[in-house]
């Protein structure tokens, strides 16, 4: 749902950069709460993993494709004001090193693919688990807040389509084709979210921060009706093992990003198809950084696309990882 330069007139672009910039300042004071020397890696990896995945489009409909989003996924896991600044730093280094998203608009594709999906996102989960606590019902929440963050964002695009969209169209043409794809494309997301989360529960849960104070202490009980409470370990009991995992979850990004995307669907996603469609896509402008070696994830400068998959995960890691180091608090995370 990349948004190119020329679909929105000045004033709407410079009021949702106005508005993403807001977004992301709130939430490098608010990511404090949520981040420490051992959580901050793991919000360098959220973001590197959402890149490579992002290349990976999969076929939705005829002659249409999707690709994850993520912003409920890095809010579950590394929580939504540092999953809001995951999503800033990799549609920045999209737009600026891969030309994909437009400069003019990066505040409207970081409003409405960082800050709006994550809200959506995190509000559905929080409800969600609410309800149910076990390992499964977190599994559950991830995929109906993933499904759920994706037409969310569609709507808001429509949303500013009809206030500040540069072509004639009809807003409900717009809003109506574009809820139809990202519905289909939200099952995607949900899959991928679902399969996500499941997965660092099975192996790391202390490190995915939508289950934090979910698990219920054990209580063991001995013959003659003594009980002992065991706590949840300490940080510094986790922290022995956090190496392996991260060194794990790189290898598996560089996989993805390198190999896997090799095989993504190269039919339009949903916002060019609907723009196709409905006659707008031509008001797209030329992105200022097209001819760099690695616009279009290398397809301008003959670079494979899984060298520049790896290239965008070494970028992301390393400032997504610089950035939440530098927004973390100095007390320690419980988990």
């Amino acid at each position: 749902m990349h948004v190119p330069d020329g679909f929105f007139n000045a004033v709407t672009s410079i009021s949702a950069g106005a508005v993403a910039a807001a977004g992301v300042a709130v939430c490098l004071r608010g990511a404090r709460r949520e981040l420490d020397d051992r959580t901050a890696p793991m919000a360098g990896l959220v973001a590197a993993f959402i890149f490579a995945v992002q290349m990976l489009n999969f076929p939705v409909a005829a002659g249409t494709s999707g690709h994850l989003l993520g912003g409920a996924l890095a809010a579950i896991l590394v929580g939504p004001y540092t999953g809001v600044l995951c999503m800033a730093v990799v549609l920045l280094v999209q737009a600026v090193f891969f030309a994909d998203g437009g400069l003019t608009a990066l505040g409207v594709n970081i409003s409405i693919m960082g800050i709006v999906t994550v809200l959506v996102g995190w509000g559905i989960f929080r409800l969600v688990t609410r309800v149910t606590r076990s390992r499964g019902g977190i599994t559950a929440a991830a995929f109906l807040a993933a499904l759920v963050s994706v037409p969310a964002s569609a709507l808001v695009f429509s949303v500013l389509f009809a206030i500040g969209g540069t072509a004639p169209i009809d807003p409900m043409a717009v809003a109506a084709a574009m809820g139809g794809v990202h519905v289909l494309i939200g099952v995607g997301e949900g899959a991928i979210t679902a399969v996500t989360v499941g997965s660092v529960l099975a192996v790391r849960p202390d490190l995915v921060y939508g289950a934090r104070g979910l698990a219920r202490p054990l209580i063991l009980r001995g013959a003659e009706g003594e009980s002992t409470t065991v706590g949840v370990p300490e940080p510094v009991v986790a922290t022995r093992r956090l190496k392996p995992f991260l060194l794990g979850g790189v290898g598996v990004t560089l996989v993805l990003a390198g190999l896997v995307s090799f095989f993504a669907s190269s039919s339009p996603d949903g916002l060019e198809a609907v723009a196709e469609n409905k006659g707008f896509l031509g008001q797209a402008s030329d992105h200022h950084f097209g001819a760099w070696a690695l616009a279009d994830y290398g397809e301008v400068g003959g670079i494979p696309v899984g060298v520049a998959g790896i290239i965008g995960v070494g970028l992301v890691l390393l400032i997504a990882g610089a950035v939440a180091y530098a927004a973390r608090g100095r007390n320690k995370i419980k988990v």
